[in-house]
Order: structure tokens, then C-alpha cells, then sequence
């Protein structure tokens, strides 16, 4: 755990309260409760104050975007309503243009890239600048979904799973918020993506896990890996539950072996920032098991497993 979170936590819940990209007094005591400024603090254990900081708000950005857009029932059913409130955000990513001040969410990104580019190189900027398009854009493969009331297919679950979750985005600030630099080659390496894909589909598959019961009251939980699985290859909820597990087990595996094969040629900051990987699949399960955001969807005799 960062040894600023309480304090960054509290900074940046007053900062996103202020933003007006929350919707009313219960919204706000809601992300209160979420204590998501942990999420932040667990994932970036080492991580300067002021670079905690940053993160923390651009977390918050994120679960309060999921909120307003991508669960709301204007925005989150209909794949044109959400894919007509792209442009602006897009442009004001990439600089083209200032936000209406009316729009809480384009004031708050712009703010967010300004501050970003004051401590990452241009480079830097570029890959988080990317991974957030990506993400915004498969906001509109759900909603499409939900509009016809699809399930998608394991496959492509899986492979938008780890767009739609904007975890990516979250990596790519990993090295900024370390104080160093992750080369382009680097990057792009395939061990580097290998491990990246296998770190994401673990949280991803956690969160699935962790969320289920939150999402099937809301969205039937059709974009949820136990739903997938249940659905398309005719599984019991226990069978699919089993199978998810089984298929973690298989990507921790993957990620040990990739990771040993990392050890032939990487350099320190490879290493620091598949550290900062490790630091986000057991952050984000610790986050969750004390989240009032999952827990307290799930039945009160729910036994949860300790996290340390």
C-alpha cells in the first residue's frame, strides 16, 4: 500500500466531487464509500505523492465515466447516443481543442493531459493517449451489444475484454508514475505485450468474478466472462464459475513462464514495469474484496477469502 493513500484519497474524492462528473449528494457518498483512491494505492505501491495523486484522479475519471456513459441508460444502450458524445473527448485528447466548460468530462481530461505531460515525455503522452482512444471507443462495441441484447462470443470477449476495461491505460502510466522510461521497443516488445495481455486478462477475470453479482442485477451480466462462458457453451453458473478459475490458473502459468523468458534480455526498467503488473493484479483484488462498490452487491453471507 502507498504510504500516501489516505491522504491522496481524500484529495482526489474532493477533486472529483467538485468536477461536477458526479450526479448528486448519493453518487458522490457512493464514491466516497468505494474508497477507490485504494485501488490506486495498492496498484502503485512505491510511487510518489504527487504522481499518486494523479493517478488517483485519473481512476476516479474512469469509474465515474463507466458511471455516467458506459452503464447509464441513455448512453450505455444505445451504441449512436454514446458514439455522438465521442468527439469532443477525442479531440481535447489529442489537444485539438478546449472543453466546453459545461462538460465536466472533457474540463477534467484536459486538466489530466495537461498535468500528464508536465511529468512524461512526449512519447509517454503518445501511448496513454492511445490506450485511452481504444478504450472509449470499445465503450460503443457494449453498448452495441446491449442494444440488441447480445452475449458476445467467448473470443471476442476475451479480446475486447482487455479494451473495454481500460486497464491498458492504467499500464501505461505505470512507468510514468515510476519516475522512468519504457523505450518504444520496449513496449512493444512481445514478451512485454505477452505479459501485458495475461496481466490484463487476470484483473479482468477477477473483476468479472468480483462484479457478477453487481452486474447481473443491472446488465444481465452479458459482458462478463462467467455469463460468455455460461452462455455459449451451454455451462451451469458453477460449471462457468469453475471454468473461469481454471482459466486463471492457466494465464498465472503463462505469466511465470513468459516472465522467466523476460529474464534474457530485459532491461531495469522492463523489469520495474512488469513489477508494476504484479502490483496491479494483487492490488486489484485487494482493492475489490473491501470495495463497497462489489462486496455489498453480493449476498451477506458471501465468505470472501482474506485479503493480506
Amino acid at each position: 500500500m502507498n504510504a500516501h493513500a489516505a491522504e491522496v484519497d481524500a484529495e482526489s474524492h474532493a477533486w472529483l466531487a467538485a468536477s461536477s462528473m458526479l450526479a448528486g449528494a448519493d453518487t458522490i457518498e457512493h464514491f466516497r464509500r468505494s474508497q477507490i483512491g485504494l485501488l490506486a494505492a495498492r496498484t502503485n505501491p512505491s510511487v510518489s505523492r504527487d504522481n499518486l495523486r494523479l493517478i488517483n484522479d485519473w481512476y476516479n475519471w474512469l469509474f465515474a465515466f463507466d458511471d455516467a456513459f458506459c452503464e447509464s441508460e441513455l448512453m450505455g444502450r444505445r451504441a449512436s447516443a454514446l458514439a455522438r458524445a465521442l468527439p469532443p473527448l477525442l479531440e481535447i485528447i489529442d489537444g485539438r481543442r478546449k472543453p466546453d466548460p459545461g462538460d465536466p468530462f472533457g474540463v477534467a481530461l484536459d486538466e489530466l493531459l495537461h498535468r500528464l505531460s508536465g511529468i512524461a515525455t512526449p512519447a509517454q503522452v503518445d501511448r496513454w493517449r492511445i490506450t485511452v482512444k481504444e478504450y472509449l471507443f470499445a465503450q460503443i462495441w457494449e453498448a452495441a451489444n446491449r442494444e440488441v441484447d447480445l452475449i458476445p462470443t467467448p473470443d471476442d470477449y476475451i479480446l475486447m475484454r482487455r479494451i473495454t476495461g481500460a486497464t491498458f491505460t492504467c499500464f501505461a502510466l505505470i512507468d510514468v508514475g515510476g519516475g522512468y522510461r519504457l523505450e518504444a521497443e520496449e513496449w512493444h516488445h512481445p514478451d512485454v505485450r505477452a505479459l501485458s495481455d495475461l496481466a490484463c486478462d487476470l484483473i479482468g477475470w477477477d473483476n468479472d468474478l468480483l462484479s457478477y453479482a453487481k452486474e447481473r442485477g443491472r446488465d444481465k451480466a452479458r459482458h462478463n466472462l462467467v455469463t460468455v462462458l455460461a452462455t455459449h457453451r451451454a455451462l451451469t453458473l458453477q460449471e462457468a464459475l469453475e471454468e473461469v478459475a481454471r482459466m486463471h490458473e492457466a494465464a498465472i502459468t503463462a505469466f511465470i513462464a513468459r516472465r522467466a523468458a523476460l529474464e534474457q534480455w530485459a532491461s531495469l526498467p522492463v523489469h520495474r514495469y512488469v513489477r508494476g503488473l504484479e502490483n496491479w493484479v494483487r492490488g486489484h483484488v485487494e482493492f475489490s474484496l473491501g470495495s463497497a462498490r462489489y462486496v455489498h452487491a453480493w449476498p451477506a453471507d458471501t465468505r470472501w477469502p482474506r485479503a493480506i
